[in-house]
């Protein structure tokens, strides 16, 4: 008889650390993803119910910036991030020191070139003031897309990163206005013309194929990426959020969504 309860406590104690081991399972499957408001967060709404099939459950987090996703990751409140090219990232993780990395490629958001003044690049005039974002990287993204357009040179040597100082030639002395990205769709009355990114050229209202009066080729270096912590780069749930990501089911959505204005990359 004694032997008998004992083995029904053994039985007991066994299903009670099955319970417990399946619970922390689902913990472990259980991340925050930071994005940023727009297409970003649509996206990866949809990404969180494909990642559920899998028993992945993903809280998305919306931010209103650039900077505080990846301060945010590296500080372990969030688990990835989905909002930034790679470019982006390699300038966050050499000046602020982030051990990040990217573990997939998402879409590409061309960016372009909107005015409330203007039909065309031909009728700025002399003295034009045009914004662009005040980060380097997409900074230099809005002067390379202006000199792809004829109306500055820079030196052949700026690269990704080119500042306004390294403008060379500016035919029309044209006024660089440096603005935070998130904020120049809501000073474009202010400008003559301003580079906005696609995310938050939408997020106000923008349409990119029809009021762009110039776009950048959408192949580039200028990718957008998942982005997580280097030390979990083999953690299960890698696998999952990036199969959800690049699933048919996103990449339907991607394509009847957004028509043209956001493009899949994988």
């Amino acid at each position: 008889m004694q032997r008998r309860f004992i083995l029904k406590v053994a039985a007991v104690l066994g299903a009670a650390s099955l319970i417990g081991t399946s619970s922390l399972a689902f913990a472990d499957d259980s991340i925050k993803v930071g994005v940023t408001g727009g297409p970003h967060a649509q996206i990866m709404d949809v990404v969180k119910t494909v990642a559920a099939k899998s028993g992945l459950t993903i809280k998305v987090i919306e931010f209103s910036d650039y900077v505080q996703p990846n301060a945010a990751l590296a500080g372990g409140d969030l688990d990835a991030n989905s909002y930034q090219h790679d470019p982006y990232l390699q300038a966050q993780v050499k000046d602020r020191g982030y051990k990040l990395i990217k573990i997939a490629d998402t879409v590409t958001y061309p960016m372009g070139i909107y005015s409330k003044k203007i039909k065309s690049l031909a009728e700025l005039q002399p003295g034009a003031k045009i914004a662009v974002p005040n980060d380097p990287t997409n900074g230099g993204r809005a002067l390379l897309l202006l000199q792809k357009q004829g109306l500055i040179k820079l030196r052949a040597d700026a690269g990704l990163k080119a500042t306004p100082l390294d403008i060379t030639d500016n035919p029309k002395k044209l006024k660089i206005v440096e603005l935070d990205a998130a904020q120049i769709p809501r000073s474009l009355g202010d400008v003559d013309a301003a580079a906005i990114n696609t995310n938050f050229a939408m997020e106000a209202g923008l349409k990119p194929k029809q009021d762009a009066i110039a776009i950048e080729d959408p192949k580039g270096p200028y990718v957008n990426i998942i982005a997580i912590r280097e030390a979990d780069r083999n953690k299960p749930w890698v696998a999952k959020l990036i199969a959800a990501y690049h699933s048919p089911e996103v990449k339907q959505f991607i394509e009847n969504k957004f028509g043209g204005a956001v493009i899949t990359s994988w």
